[in-house]
């Protein structure tokens, strides 16, 4: 009698949970029906599910199951320096149970719970102390690295009945692959590489990054660009966390000597994220990145790209030409790929063909045949590009121009009738020219086909929230030439820092940019000499607005500021 009822409470307090995290907005009905469902296939209890599952984020969780049970949330700074009721309460327990004492005086225990409506775990701590406990609710992460600091790997994790981790247990396992598979599989690194996943998403990264060291296993996150710290896995589990990721992408985790590149499909909160996953072997064992690639998050207009006005008539003018070469040029992470989504997206319809070769394909397109390039078997892009010439596409994406062989065959294919879209490496759009040059594609061959070339950057957006707008001095205004922007009071803005942007007063990217449209002028500078000095002052005479300007324009509009726009155009 006394167990139904335990049932029913339970049941109710499941019930409460999803009632809020429905009203407030946290979680879809839909999505929670389904998770309801896998609960009543597995027996699991409700908030350990839609962690699982990583349907909601683990704050947000604490926060709701904090205000159904009407109890205080454990701040970070919260949990003791060393262990409460050491002797009478075994980290095994604690572990499994997913508690923490936090205090103990007379009158009862604080206990720190991931889940407070778990009785069991609650009567188990007071029946053992002999105390009345007061529960508090922790957020999974931090309630785990307390753990490991106050017990560190003395005892086994999360009901494996196997030990993750003795420090002399290293060697076992580099060198056992069933150990490692085993160990990989296991609940803990389970959740710990399902967090570092889910903490990525909630701080908007793009990348992950597990660097090993001599002594310590460093994570950090690239956030609009930055690479930030996060909270680095314990040192002694890195072979297990590098062999989960690697059974997530299907990647071989015997293998530790070569590079592997493989990708993970996964759903976080409902939204569903791929993963590009690459590894490398380094002196103190395999690093690995995550590039995160939500693809409902993407946006492919322009206007969102912060492609607009004047620069977005000129790419347009070169994009829209029935036949010919449009490149998009800048360094890695510049968003060139992104952008010629972009263009795809807004060329494609019924009566266009469109066939990209690409490494690897990023984003899937709908109505797009995209093929992904595997130069292990002989697939280069040179060898697909003479293959899909013979499907009569009428546009050609090429991921990337890299050799002259790839050079010479898209230029065919521009001389031919076809629109072919592609990107290089290059610092400003002049410069792709002489890079085509130097790669020994002919003079007449460039001034034939190439239309126009794009050179991007990516700037920081200043938070809306907390930016805060100045007068530069005149010195200053002069040295950065705002009077050829606007008229005088000049108005920059600063970043300062809130709740909202994480205190980097920054929020998201935009993207600044140059168009070169190839004219008479620049095709006679070509058959001259081909000088990217020449060549880009013949496109600014000609109406060209160059990466500094874009960038300056947008300085004194309010969505970034001049730091930034000088921090990535030193180098253009």
């Amino acid at each position: 009698m006394l167990d139904e009822r335990r049932a029913e409470e339970s049941e109710s307090d499941e019930e409460r949970l999803a009632r809020f995290l429905v009203d407030s907005g946290r979680i879809e009905a839909v999505t929670l029906e389904r998770a309801q469902r896998v609960g009543e296939t597995t027996g699991e209890r409700l908030p350990g599910l839609l962690l699982k599952l990583g349907l909601i984020a683990e704050r947000d969780l604490a926060q709701a199951l904090a205000a159904i049970h009407d109890l205080p949330l454990v701040a970070p700074d919260a949990y003791p320096d060393t262990a409460i009721l050491e002797g009478a309460l075994s980290p095994r327990f604690l572990r499994e149970e997913h508690v923490l004492p936090l205090g103990c005086d007379e009158t009862g225990v604080d206990l720190a719970m991931v889940d407070p409506g778990d009785r069991y775990a609650r009567e188990a701590v007071a029946l053992v102390v002999g105390r009345e406990v007061r529960p508090r609710v922790a957020v999974p992460t931090e309630l785990e690295q307390a753990l490991d600091r106050l017990y560190g790997g003395r005892e086994v994790q999360a009901g494996t009945g196997s030990a993750l981790a003795d420090e002399s247990a290293d060697d076992t396992l580099e060198t056992d692959i069933e150990r490692l598979r085993d160990l990989a599989s296991e609940a803990p690194v389970v959740r710990l590489v399902n967090r570092m996943i889910s903490d990525a998403i909630e701080r908007r990264a793009s990348d992950i990054h597990l660097e090993p060291f001599e002594n310590r296993l460093r994570l950090r996150y690239r956030i609009d660009g930055v690479l930030t710290e996060g909270e680095a896995p314990p040192f002694r589990l890195r072979a297990a966390i590098v062999s989960r990721i690697k059974i997530m992408a299907k990647l071989n985790i015997a293998e530790r000597r070569l590079p592997q590149d493989g990708r993970i499909k996964l759903a976080v909160r409902g939204t569903p994220i791929d993963l590009r996953v690459s590894t490398l072997p380094s002196l103190h064992g395999e690093g690995v990145a995550l590039r995160i690639l939500d693809r409902e998050a993407i946006s492919l207009d322009f206007t969102a790209l912060g492609i607009e006005g004047a620069g977005l008539d000129r790419f347009l003018h070169a994009l829209d030409r029935p036949n010919g070469i449009f490149l998009v040029t800048g360094p890695t992470g510049s968003g060139k790929t992104t952008t010629l989504y972009a263009a795809l997206s807004r060329l494609n319809d019924v009566e266009r063909k469109i066939i990209t070769v690409e490494d690897p394909v990023e984003y899937q397109l709908d109505g797009v045949n995209q093929i992904q390039v595997k130069p292990s078997i002989g697939l280069s892009f040179a060898n697909v590009l003479r293959s899909i010439l013979r499907h009569d596409p009428d546009i050609v994406l090429v991921g990337e121009i890299r050799d002259l062989e790839t050079a010479e065959i898209a230029a065919q294919a521009a001389l031919t009738g076809h629109l072919v879209l592609s990107t290089l490496h290059t610092n400003n759009a002049a410069s792709s020219i002489t890079r085509l040059l130097d790669m020994g594609v002919e003079d007449y061959l460039v001034t034939a086909t190439v239309n126009g070339v794009a050179a991007q950057r990516l700037v920081r957006r200043l938070c809306e929230a907390c930016k805060e707008d100045y007068e530069p001095d005149r010195d200053f205004a002069a040295h950065l030439g705002l009077a050829r922007f606007a008229e005088p009071p000049f108005r920059l803005f600063r970043a300062q820092g809130c709740a909202a942007c994480n205190g980097t007063g920054y929020h998201g990217r935009t993207s600044i940019l140059e168009t070169l449209v190839v004219d008479d002028e620049i095709r006679r500078i070509i058959l001259k000499d081909g000088d990217a000095e020449a060549v880009h002052r013949a496109a600014v005479a000609a109406g060209m607005r160059t990466l500094y300007e874009d960038g300056m324009a947008k300085a004194l509009a309010g969505a970034t500021s001049v730091e930034e726009v000088l921090r990535v155009t030193r180098d253009a």
